[in-house]
């Protein structure tokens, strides 16, 4: 009669192929995982007022990181950045905000309204009661919060680095009641479009050489998220 009780050398070996079989499974979920989050999509979780009633506190959106690669950021595209050093943020986490003005635009506040090469904007601003304009360097873009009362933007710290922006917001997923795409605002009343790739700086996520925009006067304002 044969002896079929497996050996313990072999139980061993059966054993440490399983666990290689498990960590090699990790280890391959772990990069996919790395890969998509920072080359495809990634999730964020909006925790400040200033996109309100677009994006409320607390919800969760998809940033695409693969297509601004192809295709530049557009006035009217909502982004998601790292905050410049000027901006007061202490916890350091990444803004949400809607872009406003590309390289080569000047913007201008005054009246209760944004103007964008001297085009009024629809979307009314809060006014207060001065003037200020910036003409938005190459490699920038001017951003600013939906919800203009509270919102810390370019109005407070000038045009951002392309270099700064992750990506583009363009899902609501969580909660599941609110899931749907995000509204993106071309500004029809502008009369030339956001160019295209091919067109220049202005349209490619990587950052370009900054040039210093002409001394404007800036009006004063206490920074809100």
């Amino acid at each position: 009669m044969i002896d079929q009780t497996p050996s313990p050398a072999s139980t061993n070996r059966r054993a440490l192929g399983c666990l290689l079989e498990i960590v090699e499974t990790v280890v391959l979920t772990l990069i996919l995982f790395w890969v998509i989050q920072s080359f495809v999509a990634q999730p964020f979780q909006v925790q400040q007022f200033s996109m309100q009633n677009t994006i409320q506190d607390r919800q969760f959106v998809l940033v695409d990181r693969l297509t601004p690669r192809f295709d530049g950021y557009h006035r009217g595209d909502i982004i998601v950045f790292t905050p410049p050093a000027n901006a007061e943020s202490p916890d350091e986490k990444p803004f949400i905000k809607r872009v406003i003005g590309i390289a080569g635009d000047t913007i201008e506040i005054r009246d209760g309204s944004v103007f964008v090469d001297g085009v009024k904007l629809a979307q009314p601003t809060v006014p207060d009661g001065d003037v200020a304009s910036w003409t938005v360097p190459a490699g920038d873009l001017f951003v600013m919060g939906d919800h203009r009362a509270r919102s810390s933007d370019s109005r407070v710290f000038g045009p951002i680095e392309l270099s700064s922006v992750i990506g583009r917001a363009w899902l609501r997923y969580w909660p599941l009641e609110d899931i749907g795409v995000l509204p993106t605002d071309r500004h029809p009343e502008l009369a030339s479009p956001s160019p295209s790739p091919s067109a220049g700086p202005s349209a490619k996520p990587s950052a370009s050489p900054r040039k210093t925009p002409k001394p404007t006067k800036r009006p004063t304002a206490t920074p809100r998220r």
